[in-house]
């Protein structure tokens, strides 16, 4: 165990052996393992987003084999997918990668103000996949929030006694925010801070735009001259906004970009103190080997900033 590995785990004092086991293998997994930052494959988007706009631009993808083998040819900490990718896949590669149950989903044949994912799956699915942690999209903004905080106040009680890690997906979206405020560095930064305080681990959010979407928190932060003029600027915010950093925050890669702007997009984050990315269409829709490459860059943006 590095010391990086060892202070990062002295912050969940309260979790029992099981998770901390589970954590540390999330963290010495991989090209990363022990610098205490990660780079993980999600493949939640053709359930989210459907299956011609998620693997249509690079057909392997809709076999979700492909997934794990490129999480796994690329050196990534952890692979996150709903239940039956991961059961599709969970017996050919059993215990060669951590992997992450999405516990709740939603799809894009219906769409309202207020969004709420459907539960699809349980802890007990996760134990009976060998998985090493669960996934959970909560929608701050949302009406339909406290419904979804005590869904994962409930499974992340049960997950933690199961010695399971928990990764809440913190994403601001409903009737509460306008289109910008979903982004919004205040915004963001409450969203993590919110999924700190129900339990999470691991928090996986956006990367946040100088939009102030609450003028009270635009005055406060001005007030306390915090600088928020660079991405790098607004993640370390963010991170600290999630008990002064104990907790570890990933931001995820958005939709499609050019390779510059993944690389960019992610130097920012490095250099803003945020602990990696969560990082899907930008990755699998790419052919193979491009995939590997970028996934690989990435990795050793961070690995720089682990130094």
């Amino acid at each position: 165990m590095t010391d990086r590995v060892q202070e990062i785990l002295s912050w969940f004092g309260s979790e029992n052996p099981g998770v901390l086991a589970n954590l540390y293998r999330m963290l010495m997994t991989g090209t990363l393992a022990g610098t205490g930052k990660m780079v993980m494959l999600p493949v939640d988007q053709g359930f989210e987003h459907g299956p011609a706009r998620s693997f249509a631009p690079n057909p392997p993808g809709y076999d979700p084999r492909y997934h794990f083998q490129l999480a796994l040819d690329a050196g990534c900490n952890a692979h996150a997918a709903p239940l039956g990718a991961i059961e599709m896949g969970a017996r050919e590669y059993a215990g060669q990668l951590p992997l992450i149950l999405k516990a709740n989903n939603s799809d894009l044949l219906y769409s309202g103000e207020d969004p709420i994912p459907a539960v699809t799956a349980s802890v007990d699915d996760a134990l009976r996949l060998g998985c090493a942690a669960i996934g959970f999209t909560i929608y701050p903004g949302s009406a339909n929030r406290n419904e979804m905080y005590e869904q994962i106040r409930e499974m992340a009680w049960e997950a933690k006694q199961a010695g399971l890690v928990v990764v809440i997906w913190s994403y601001p979206r409903g009737s509460g925010l306008s289109k910008e405020g979903e982004t919004a560095v205040d915004v963001v930064a409450y969203a993590a801070h919110i999924a700190a305080q129900l339990g999470a681990h691991i928090i996986k959010v956006k990367p946040p735009t100088a939009h102030i979407e609450q003028p009270k928190s635009g005055e406060a932060l001005q007030k306390a001259g915090v600088k928020l003029d660079t991405l790098a600027d607004r993640v370390r915010y963010v991170v600290q906004a999630a008990f002064d950093g104990h907790r570890i925050v990933i931001f995820s890669g958005g939709e499609t970009k050019t390779t510059e702007d993944v690389l960019e997009q992610n130097r920012q984050i490095a250099a803003g103190g945020g602990f990696g990315t969560i990082m899907g269409r930008n990755s699998f829709q790419r052919p193979h080997d491009e995939a590997v490459k970028l996934l690989r860059d990435v990795m050793d943006i961070y690995a720089q900033a682990a130094k």
